[in-house]
């Protein structure tokens, strides 16, 4: 019989008992094993702790944190309560960062390919070698003319560790390729057509009383979720105010449905019509802004054939439904609509994505407080915000240079594309056309496993940088990483060991000649110029009457922020809405193929970054509880017509690929959508990411948005079949299996110094 939750938790306290009881799910065996302390002499331990303030690099959010570090190690991490960004809130992703420092399967030095490529056979080189090696290959490149085949790939970098590597590129001559898995391509393109804004603007959660959310799953993993839970917190249950109340459009039951007052099944790419139903009531009803409704419907645009009653069998939402939260949105002011996610990841992703936006102009909800406020330009004018991401249509015509032969030395850091990119775009084949490929992780993921040439970077816990938040709060923001702790790896001497990014990219420079046009040797020198200007302005959290006082502050508080340093800019007149466009879904054939793939973003290993971390793969997912695997959520009913129970292992086929997964029949699933995490599925990523459960982005149609190049990741159809296997689904609340009988039977393994 299965054991209890006290029996468990009195054999599992303060012990490593999982090592076998949870074998059953699939969790490696040496996952929770207890590690002994590295002995240290005695006039060492103190029993001290210090708190540092740096800034979180798990995710792209740039949270504020503080680390306790005793004895010289990193132990705990909380968030900073001074930080706009987050204001003492933290994610699970942020606790991670401990494991990402003393990860086992770090690489600890430099590395270079001896086997085959993607053979995994790397030996270690010095620091010397491997810069010489770069600079030369490099130089040989630009001697030739062809310099403009060295292509970099990063993740979209801001701040000044942007700043080092737009100058590097461009004055190489290289190719710039700013990576993400998930894009906001289309986010940003709606942002500049609606609002005339380059930036993200700040969604003022907090202080509106209705918030209408389109796909974007903000209260888990979109932009900047920890940021806008907190406000979330305040717009329930707020001191000086009524309950909000929050409508969530989507076509999966995601964690920000859950939490909706109401949530509005919407078909798959028909959120733009959905919200044209919407202004078409409230304008009918004599509830919007006059101007606003005016401009809008501009040159005898015709919303009335957008009534709810015409589009409720289209978009899937019936026609009361429609009406009442169109009601609701227009008079309980200030209210807010905002979208992305899954709205924007449709061949008309663009349309659907300025339809939901507009709808803050007929609310009168632009620039105000409770509604869209627009972000100022950063601080420092030479400093940029992160950059957009390259498009899918980028990445395409990059492909098609690889294989041609006309990229000669392909640079990685922060980024995974090997893992990221469909299969059908080509990538993976093209790499082997590619001479030199060199990548800068600190763990060796999909992509690092084809380099030639492996320089890890530093965690961010041993690094120094700096932030500029995108999307920012609302007024300007520059945050700074300070290293909490020495590099885990310095003790092996200055020739190997990591280092970090940026410093790595100012040596290669001065080794090709380059001038970079930045102060000082290193990067701390870069920042510490940075925050000289910051000095000079005499605004903002933090003032001093000298330099030195003032670096000393700006690394205590985590960072310098001007409340009163907000966006000047004014809204706009609001544009003409966007001509109503149909989704496109690949293959069409929807009676072969005839389910929708919604991938969504994972809690805790995103898109699929954090697969390398124990800690990661065992947080449960917020709606399914399930951990360590790869479910698809499919309709219950289905399920039972298709004799499908939870852990059958079903086949997921789209025309372009095929994956397994553990099935997870789900009350909330529409009857013709699947829903699979991204995360899993990795050949590379050590010990806790290698060989475990699969890709969903692997197998998806090739299709864009026609006006933005970006990914339409939701707007493949797939087909489901049910193999004759079964496996356990890990979740949180899993029965404990009986433990052994036998008492002579080992069941707790401890690890000690020499095992």
């Amino acid at each position: 019989m299965a054991l209890t939750r006290r029996q468990f938790l009195t054999l599992a306290g303060g012990t490593a008992a999982g090592a076998i009881v949870f074998q059953a799910c699939g969790i490696p065996e040496r996952e929770l094993m207890v590690q002994s302390p590295v002995e240290m002499p005695e006039d060492l331990v103190s029993g001290l702790d210090n708190w540092y303030a740096t800034i979180c690099r798990q995710c792209p959010t740039g949270e504020g944190l503080v680390v306790r570090v005793m004895e010289g190690r990193a132990k705990k991490v909380e968030g900073n309560v001074d930080y706009p960004i987050n204001r003492g809130k933290h994610s699970v992703r942020c606790e991670a960062g401990l494991q990402a420092l003393y990860h086992p399967d770090r690489v600890r030095g430099p590395l270079v390919r001896e086997g085959e490529r993607g053979s995994g056979r790397f030996e270690e080189i010095s620091w010397t070698d491997a810069i010489g090696r770069l600079t030369h290959q490099l130089s040989k490149l630009r001697d030739q003319g062809n310099q403009d085949q060295m292509v970099m790939v990063t993740d979209p970098l801001g701040a000044h560790l942007g700043q080092v590597v737009e100058r590097f590129v461009s004055r190489y001559g290289g190719q710039y390729m700013p990576y993400e898995a998930v894009e906001r391509t289309t986010l940003r393109a709606a942002v500049k057509a609606t609002f005339d804004q380059d930036v993200i603007p700040e969604f003022d959660i907090e202080n509106a009383n209705y918030v209408l959310s389109f796909g974007c799953d903000f209260l888990n993993t979109w932009l900047s979720p920890v940021r806008y839970a907190r406000g979330y917190g305040h717009f329930r249950q707020g001191d000086d105010r009524e309950r909000g109340t929050l409508v969530h459009v989507d076509s999966r039951f995601s964690m920000t449905a859950a939490n909706a007052d109401r949530w509005l099944h919407v078909r798959p790419g028909m959120e733009g019509v959905l919200a044209l139903s919407i202004a078409q009531v409230i304008i009918a009803e004599g509830l919007a802004d006059s101007q606003a409704a005016r401009d809008l419907t501009g040159d005898g645009y015709n919303l009335d054939s957008f009534a709810p009653e015409n589009v409720t069998e289209k978009v899937g939402v019936p026609a009361r439904e429609i009406r009442e939260v169109a009601i609701g949105f227009a008079e309980q002011r200030p209210s807010v609509a905002f979208g992305g996610g899954s709205a924007a990841a449709h061949t008309n992703g663009l349309f659907n994505l300025v339809a939901v936006y507009s709808l803050n102009y007929l609310v009168g909800s632009v620039g105000e407080r409770g509604g869209v406020l627009f972000n100022p330009l950063p601080a420092l004018g030479d400093v940029p915000t992160a950059p957009a991401a390259a498009s899918f249509a980028d990445w395409q015509r990059l492909v098609a240079q690889m294989q041609q032969g006309r990229v000669g030395a392909l640079l990685v850091r922060g980024a995974d594309p090997w893992y990221g990119l469909p299969d059908a775009v080509g990538f993976k084949d093209a790499t082997f056309n590619v001479p030199l490929i060199v990548s800068f992780s600190g763990i060796v993921d999909d992509t690092t496993a084809m380099a030639d040439l492996i320089l890890p970077e530093h965690s961010f816990l041993e690094d120094w940088g700096a932030d500029v938040p995108d999307p920012g709060p609302g007024y300007q923001v520059v945050g700074f990483q300070q290293p909490a702790v020495r590099p885990l790896f310095e003790a092996r001497g200055m020739h190997l060991g990591t280092r970090g990014f940026a410093d790595v990219l100012m040596t290669v420079a001065q080794g090709l000649e380059i001038d970079l046009g930045l102060p000082g040797e290193t990067f701390k020198d870069v920042l510490q110029d940075g925050a000289r200007q910051l000095f000079e302005m005499d605004r903002g959290s933090v003032r001093a009457p000298d330099f030195k006082s003032f670096w000393n502050g700006l690394l205590q508080r985590g960072g310098w922020w001007d409340v009163s340093a907000k966006s000047a800019d004014k809204p706009p007149p609001a544009p003409r809405l966007p001509k109503p466009e149909e989704p496109e879904f690949f293959p069409q054939d929807s009676a072969q193929y005839p389910f929708h793939l919604v991938p969504f973003v994972s809690t805790s290993l995103g898109d699929g970054r954090g697969a390398s971390l124990p800690w990661l793969q065992a947080t449960p997912d917020p709606i399914t509880t399930a951990t360590w695997q790869t479910w698809v959520e499919i309709n219950i009913r289905t399920a039972e017509a298709k004799d499908i129970k939870e852990g059958d292992v079903i086949a997921v086929s789209s025309a372009y690929g095929r994956i397994e997964a553990l099935a997870f029949p789900h009350p909330g699933m529409p009857p013709d959508v699947v829903s699979i995490p991204m995360g899993q599925g990795h050949q590379a990523g050590g010990r806790y990411a290698e060989g475990r459960g699969s890709n969903p982005l692997s197998i998806l149609a090739p299709s864009m948005d026609g006006k933005t190049g970006a990914l339409a990741w939701a707007a493949t159809r797939v087909k489901i079949e049910k193999t004759d296997r079964w496996i356990r689904l890990p979740k949180f609340e899993n029965a404990v299996p009986d433990l052994p009988t036998d008492e002579h039977q080992e069941i707790i393994q401890i690890a000690t110094r020499d095992s």
